[in-house]
């Protein structure tokens, strides 16, 4: 019996994953690259779905006294052997080669901590959702450190249970946080703040499965609000630490990001639209300007990019592109 530890730890939290458990189990149980253990975390499973999975050497149920996917996620990355760790939900499909081509992307970039892969999401009824398509392909879009790092604040770059992560990021970042907002874009968010690279490979890694009881659905830490909190406290440890900001958009996105901003001591200075409408008004008792006043009134301001609506991320990109204005040093997006 081989003794010497895995090269690669995948943990999988569980509760309750019913009929989905098993194709989940047997796709890393299958995978081209064999040198692996997979750790099931069960979090207080009762649908007796863990006990009809299959008798593997590789398989290694663990359950512990806490509660929740983070407890179950800390557990598991405790616990873990391997040199890597490969996170996997429940739910999910790993396709045959993903750890093979994970493992020999991080061996061609050493410096690489976190590596994902394409990504495809389905469901029984095959509607996904124009929500859902559109977050896949923009995530599908993030080929290298420097994508992802330049749409960091856009949204969470990385799929979570599509991730390969090396141990010693964790030696950085800490284990994940149980906080009121997504744990996984908090990590994505602190290993960029020390700067740990973070890249994909260029084939489909996951099928990621939608339905009801997905807990991005079901848990108030992935709400939009949560989503900004977390975008701001970073921006106040990074970009907008001792620089003031102007937030681009009046909506109710833009209006959110400036309390939490404000609540972390940054200076917001002033909201930009384009409606002429707008200009001239005051919001959360700061001027409305137009673009073509930024250049005059910006100063050391970083301009904030904060439009809900689909596709108006990408528009002002160009636009604030077009006025000589350079990303990430004059404006970021986020949203």
């Amino acid at each position: 019996m081989n003794t010497s530890p895995p090269r690669v730890s995948v943990v999988m939290p569980v509760r309750n994953a019913g009929r989905y458990l098993a194709p989940a189990v047997d796709s890393v149980l299958s995978q081209t690259m064999d040198d692996l253990e997979l750790l099931l975390i069960d979090d207080h499973s009762h649908d007796g779905a863990i006990d009809t999975l299959p008798d593997d050497p590789r398989l290694r149920i663990l359950r512990h006294n806490g509660d929740g996917i983070v407890d179950s996620l800390n557990l598991g990355i405790i616990k873990a052997r391997g040199q890597f760790i490969a996170r996997m939900d429940a739910d999910d499909i790993s396709t045959p080669e993903r750890l093979a081509l994970q493992l020999a992307y991080a061996d061609a970039h050493p410096q690489t901590g976190i590596i994902s892969g394409r990504v495809e999401m389905f469901n029984e009824d095959d509607d996904v959702g124009q929500g859902n398509l559109h977050y896949v392909a923009w995530l599908n879009s993030l080929k290298d450190n420097a994508d992802i790092s330049r749409d960091i604040f856009i949204e969470s770059p990385l799929c979570h249970p599509s991730v390969l992560i090396r141990r010693d990021v964790f030696k950085q970042t800490g284990l994940y946080r149980d906080l009121s907002w997504p744990e996984d874009y908090d990590l994505w968010l602190r290993a960029w703040l020390k700067a740990i690279p973070m890249g994909k490979v260029d084939e489909l890694v996951l099928l990621w499965r939608e339905h009801q009881a997905r807990l991005t659905r079901t848990d108030t830490r992935y709400s939009p609000k949560e989503f900004i909190k977390l975008k701001a406290w970073a921006m106040s440890e990074s970009v907008l630490r001792n620089r003031p900001a102007m937030i681009c958009g009046t909506g109710k996105l833009a209006l959110k990001l400036c309390d939490v901003l404000l609540s972390l001591g940054v200076e917001v200075k002033a909201f930009v639209d384009i409606a002429p409408h707008k200009i001239g008004r005051l919001k959360r008792d700061r001027p409305v300007i137009g673009l073509s006043e930024v250049t005059a009134e910006r100063g050391d301001a970083l301009l904030v990019g904060a439009v809900g609506a689909r596709g108006a991320g990408e528009r002002l990109r160009a636009m604030l592109l077009e006025a000589g204005l350079h990303e990430p040093d004059d404006f970021i997006l986020a949203g």
